[in-house]
């Protein structure tokens, strides 16, 4: 009997301690749809956004094709929410502790792990987190959905999801766990598994060929050799949307045409608006206005140009602000695009009725001193353009085309424009790509073209000089010039080092400084996380080994 009644206290006690344990610190939503109670643990997968109320079995996908038109949302259903899961990692955490935590994803290729990652704290609101019991998110979409989901999908194809999805037909498989980070990281047991087959196809075989060069492109086309098996491999990812809105990709070898490649619609007219690379259009009309004497020179300041004490914020400081500081971004204006906080964002610009006087209104930043430290300012670059409008007889606009667009034999651009009507040097130049390469041609042939000195081989020089080394957080390796980047590809162990131009979508106008070469990619991937990076992969992986043989 002694030990009956020892029994029974023994399963009290031990029940007790476990219910503890596992009882809710939020209230979890309640459903009772039957296609929630089919699928409790899954992940499941659909070819579109589907209300769940609406959702039945049948909309569950067990295979997917990727191509460029389909897209891939990923529903995963829990038998509880995410914070109570985290209660059960660690019951002393508050509810707002347990919100520092999150879902971790692994995702798993034929059976091999090929990414994991604990989501970070922001990616769901704690509403969410607290409460819901399903979740979805798109991964593939070509409604540009502003998601975490997407983000995550980029993030597993770029570190080795492309390389395992190949060609063919593979099993694709994600986990779904909990996690806390306080006081340190734990994670939980699987909470929803699935997996689907994923099929890539192979990209249409015309897609894959190197574009023969048409005739009439205003270049002298190269018979060099290249490795012609590079150029459509990469052809292939573009066909595939491994390497995503790519529009096109000249390459000029010796002066002379070697690669001219369009995709996603695009073609040798089309006109590319490539962001920021317009920026350093305002350096080139600068170092030409120099040149024939309009402005002094680049440590002229801006007292020399506008009465600053007519313009809100006014200190001394400003007055000793230099053209030389904004071409190198390096100005004490308390402007930071990489900074949404930041009073001179660009952001705050484009919504005012007056971009040069937004830009002089600014504060100087106390903590800066000129020249010293780099801020991506596109402000300042938009100030230089206003500068030399004012400076410059009949306008930048019109001194634009006779200086820099007739002798190189551009006639085909489009200048976006400051509410004054002036032409912004903020960015958006928009030409077709055969003509980018001849501004970058231009600074090949230090400011030569067709035996005619456009731009001094002086100021070429100055904007090839490394003034800033720029913040690794923030834009990774490099040096900054007269705006102009710098950075260095490193292939089959050799070193080319280049200046280029740089802009939203992953467009780039690459100038070499030890080899004869210029390479022009235009792209639309504005605002996406893979823009620079996949045009590092086309450069390192494709075109430098294809034709530096």
């Amino acid at each position: 009997m002694k030990r009956y009644i020892l029994f029974i206290l023994t399963f009290i006690t031990v029940t007790t301690s476990s219910f503890a344990q596992t009882s809710n610190i939020t209230q979890p939503e309640l459903l009772t749809l039957p296609v929630y109670k089919g699928n409790v643990g899954k992940v499941v997968f659909l070819a579109d956004t589907i209300n769940l109320t609406r959702l039945k079995q049948t909309d569950l996908l067990n295979q997917f094709e990727a191509r460029p038109q389909n897209n891939l949302y990923m529903r995963f259903f829990i038998a509880n929410s995410l914070t109570n899961y985290q209660h059960q990692l660690n019951s002393s955490l508050s509810v707002e502790d347990s919100n520092k935590g999150n879902f971790q994803f692994t995702f798993y290729v034929d059976g091999r792990q090929i990414y994991q990652e604990n989501l970070n704290k922001g990616a769901n609101l704690p509403a969410t987190k607290n409460t819901k019991t399903t979740i979805s998110v798109p991964l593939i979409s070509n409604r540009n959905e502003d998601s975490w989901g997407r983000g995550l999908w980029y993030r597993f194809t770029a570190r080795g999801g492309d390389d395992a999805l190949i060609t063919g037909e593979h099993l694709l498989k994600i986990e779904v766990r909990p996690y806390i980070n306080i006081p340190d990281l734990k994670v939980g047991e699987i909470i929803a598994q699935g997996g689907l087959r994923f099929t890539v196809p192979p990209p249409d075989t015309r897609a894959v060929q190197v574009q023969a060069i048409k005739p009439n492109s205003g270049w002298q086309v190269s018979s060099e050799l290249f490795d012609q098996n590079k150029i459509m491999a990469m052809n292939g990812l573009i066909a595939q949307n491994k390497l995503k809105d790519i529009t096109s990709i000249v390459v000029i070898k010796n002066g002379k045409l070697l690669i001219e490649e369009y995709f996603n619609g695009s073609s040798r007219d089309s006109l590319h608006d490539p962001r920021s690379v317009g920026k350093t259009f305002a350096s080139a009309m600068m170092g030409i206005a120099i040149h024939d004497g309009f402005i002094k020179s680049e440590n002229q300041t801006l007292k020399d140009f506008y009465d600053l004490k007519k313009f809100n914020n006014y200190s001394p400081r400003k007055e000793g602000i230099t053209l030389k500081s904004l071409l190198t971004m390096s100005s004490i204006f308390d402007g930071d695009d990489n900074d949404s906080d930041s009073p001179g964002n660009e952001e705050n610009m484009y919504p005012t009725p007056d971009w040069a006087k937004f830009t002089l209104d600014l504060r100087v930043d106390s903590a800066k001193t000129g020249g010293k430290q780099w801020n991506y300012f596109t402000a300042g670059a938009m100030l230089l353009g206003d500068m030399v409008n004012k400076s410059v007889p009949g306008g930048l606009e019109k001194y634009a085309d006779e200086k820099l667009f007739k002798p190189l034999g551009i006639v085909k651009y489009q200048w976006p424009y400051s509410p004054q009507h002036v032409p912004s040097t903020a960015g958006g130049l928009q030409m077709r790509s055969l003509d980018y390469a001849k501004f970058g041609q231009l600074y090949k042939n230090n400011g030569a073209w067709n035996g005619k000195q456009i731009i001094p081989e002086s100021w070429v020089k100055q904007s090839f000089t490394k003034y800033l080394t720029l913040p690794k957080d923030v834009v990774g390796e490099g040096c900054y010039g007269y705006l102009f980047w710098n950075k260095t590809y490193t292939v089959n162990d050799k070193s080319y080092e280049t200046f280029y131009c740089s802009g939203n979508g992953g467009n780039k106008i690459f100038v070499f400084t030890d080899v004869p070469l210029v390479v022009i990619v235009t792209a639309t991937a504005y605002g996406k996380p893979y823009a620079h990076p996949q045009v590092d992969k086309i450069m390192q992986e494709y075109i430098l080994p294809a034709v530096l043989k």
